[in-house]
């Protein structure tokens, strides 16, 4: 699909928001739109309380890995979300920025983490639904 929408999720470690955000999106929108995530400072490893939190939805993120966010990763997305770290990424005329203000989960419980992730969920399905309108080959409304 070479018109399909490209999304970055961006957050300090790349192990809990931006992780949260990318299981959601892959869960909501199938291969609709591509995903990626990256981190300014990423961690070792996935936070276990995120993981914890999706699977309670059904959405295994285990599989995924922190990883470094790169100026290629912003160039290839149409849409990049920040989540605590906007100063780190780069900027390039063209493309979508938002900014989401979210706690991070790094050292909560699972019941703030949940909060956080419901709060994911509301955001990644706005997004889904401004990219199909979007993205729609009419998006006229007919009468």
């Amino acid at each position: 699909m070479p018109d399909r929408p490209s999304v970055l999720f961006v957050c300090v470690h790349n192990a809990g928001r931006s992780q949260m955000a990318a299981g959601w999106l892959r869960h909501l929108a199938g291969d609709r739109i591509e995903v990626r995530s990256a981190g300014s400072a990423p961690a070792d490893s996935i936070n276990p309380t995120a993981v914890q939190a999706m699977a309670e939805e059904g959405i295994d993120i285990t599989s995924a890995s922190p990883k470094v966010l790169t100026r290629d990763a912003v160039q290839q997305s149409d849409v990049v979300i920040t989540m605590g770290c906007g100063d780190a990424c780069p900027i390039f005329p063209g493309k979508r920025y938002e900014d989401w203000e979210l706690p991070d989960p790094a050292g909560q419980g699972v019941e703030d983490v949940r909060h956080i992730r419901d709060d994911i969920r509301k955001r990644v399905e706005e997004l889904i639904e401004s990219l199909q309108s979007q993205n729609s080959p009419d998006s006229t409304p007919r009468s």
